[in-house]
């Protein structure tokens, strides 16, 4: 990976800093007639003062040994000392200092070459050209070393990518920063949805966002180019406003990357002026590559996500019972694409003794956690069906998971509604409190509880609550209400005060929860609203 050895002999600006007039224009008119642009100072201070200026650096310094107001030796370790500086090499030349001595001190001193005078133009300009050719040697290894570190930093922050709509973006943010130019990068999200983020302000004049701005786009065409392929050519219509210096497919670099040959490509767009040497062509080839790699995980993540949720939801009851003495409603809601699977559930059957609903969650986020919640769920019906009360429930449902599960635990809120009166009958191991609300708007939470399920301790006998007609039973899950660094009691004072104010309709009421009590996404939430109607006699 080099870069052509012809560049090495390219023109280059150079200073020529000598008090004497005539040698001065000796010099600059030899190094002009090469092709060099030449900048000229008659003494280290104007030299000086030109390096620090503004505008580019020259690629090197010849300076005369004697000027009037410091030597030649002390404007080198001037140079060299500066940061700024330090890399422009330094060319000594001088008819007076000539012995060795004088040479070696000056090398010494940080100079890269000495000449002396009178020296012949060909001598003059093998010197420049040599030392010009370590010097861009040199600057293209310090170059292709940051563009590394650079390169090995970025790819981390594209594999930490949590989603595509952020891997689009830290990947043109990523080839901007190492190319220094603007750039594009497309990509086709795991669902499907193309995606483009670009680091140039819309046309529109938006406000300009932090970072690379991010576009939903239409789909590019899928030519089936082999991972790393270059091409001159990008899919143009793609790209959103494109600045001046991308606007000429010529002037645009090209590069397409595949974990495999048949997903959808991750495309990079960069200025073509900034992409010149094979080392930049493999720079930008291994970007592009690690940001289709990165993007192959988040698809097999998503793939296996759905999967597991559509396991989980396979769990979870097809109906509801419908029965004179209850209304139900139930809502459901995985956690974010970026969180595990929970096992939050929600059951309801009618037996002789009355409607027993439940809402429970297996501890962990996994699909063990979901397997756990299906054997645990489906234990729960066998034995209501059998007309075992809660408490009974949930012993037997205890011993199942301390025989077969051992090690998982479960909460789990069981209540039965009898059919012939008023009274519910509450079992809670170790779940979030029911809550009840009167007719009248007032609410109130049955705390009583057991211990989790799957300890092997035993549970104390249900609470018998007798409860108005029309009253609202909601059940839910933690997902609903637990909030990062926000005390629990709180956020249960704050489902009351919006069950308070729900309507009496159990689907009206879950639908207002779930607009006031948003949920941030880190968990399933699980929500059981029961309106209970007046006992009908027999």
């Amino acid at each position: 990976m080099t870069r052509p050895l012809d560049t090495d002999h390219s023109p280059a600006h150079i200073l020529v800093v000598d008090d004497t007039p005539a040698n001065r224009y000796v010099l600059a008119t030899t190094l002009r007639r090469a092709g060099h642009q030449v900048t000229e100072a008659e003494d280290g201070t104007r030299a000086l003062d030109l390096l620090r200026g503004p505008g580019p650096l020259p690629e090197i310094a010849i300076v005369d040994v004697r000027l009037p107001d410091m030597t030649g030796f002390e404007v080198c370790e001037h140079i060299k000392e500066d940061p700024a500086t330090a890399a422009v090499p330094v060319i000594n030349i001088s008819a007076a200092a000539i012995t060795v001595d004088d040479r070696a001190q000056g090398l010494y001193r940080g100079a890269d070459a000495y000449l002396v005078e009178p020296v012949a133009p060909d001598e003059l300009l093998a010197t420049v050209t040599a030392t010009l050719r370590y010097a861009r040697a040199r600057r293209r290894a310090e170059l292709l070393a940051e563009r590394l570190r650079l390169l090995n930093r970025l790819t981390l922050a594209l594999y930490s990518a949590s989603d595509a709509r952020e891997l689009v973006k830290v990947t043109a943010e990523a080839a901007a920063v190492i190319f220094r130019c603007s750039v594009a990068a497309l990509l086709t999200t795991p669902q499907g949805s193309p995606l483009v983020a670009h680091t140039w302000q819309d046309e529109d004049g938006s406000a300009r966002t932090a970072g690379p701005q991010v576009h939903s786009t239409a789909p590019w065409p899928q030519r089936r180019d082999l991972p790393g392929t270059t091409r001159t050519q990008a899919p143009g219509a793609d790209l959103p406003c494109l600045p001046p210096d991308l606007k000429d497919p010529a002037q645009r670099r090209t590069v397409i990357g595949r974990a495999k040959a048949e997903r959808p490509p991750v495309v990079i767009v960069t200025s073509a002026d900034a992409v010149t040497t094979p080392d930049d062509e493999q720079l930008l080839a291994q970007l592009t590559q690690a940001s289709a790699l990165a993007l192959e995980a988040l698809r097999s993540y998503s793939e296996e996500h759905a999967l597991a949720l559509t396991l989980q939801r396979s769990f979870l009851p097809e109906s509801l019972p419908a029965t004179p003495r209850a209304d139900l409603a139930v809502r459901y809601l995985p956690a974010s694409e970026r969180t595990e699977i929970g096992g939050d559930f929600y059951e309801a059957i009618s037996t002789p003794a009355g409607l027993v609903v439940a809402v429970g969650d297996v501890a962990g986020h996994s699909l063990d956690a979901a397997m756990v919640m299906g054997q645990v769920r489906h234990a729960l019906r066998a034995y209501a069906a059998e007309g075992h009360p809660p408490q009974v429930i949930l012993s037997c449902l205890d011993q199942l998971l301390t025989s077969v599960e051992p090690g998982a635990t479960v909460t789990l809120c069981v209540v039965l509604i009898e059919f012939g009166s008023d009274t519910l009958h509450v079992a809670n191991a170790g779940h979030l409190p029911p809550l009840l609300r009167a007719p009248d708007g007032t609410t109130s939470y049955v705390h009583e509880h057991g211990p989790l399920l799957g300890l092997g301790l035993p549970h104390p006998p249900a609470r018998e609550i007798t409860v108005a007609p029309g009253s609202l039973l909601l059940l839910v899950t933690d997902g609903l209400v637990e909030r990062r660094h926000e005390d629990l009691q709180h956020s249960l004072n704050t489902l009351a005060a919006v069950a308070a104010e729900a309507p009496a309709d159990p689907e009206a009421a879950c639908g207002l929860l779930l607009e006031r009590l948003l949920p941030d996404g880190s968990d399933d939430v699980a929500l059981m609203a029961v309106r209970l109607n007046a006992v009908r006699p027999d």
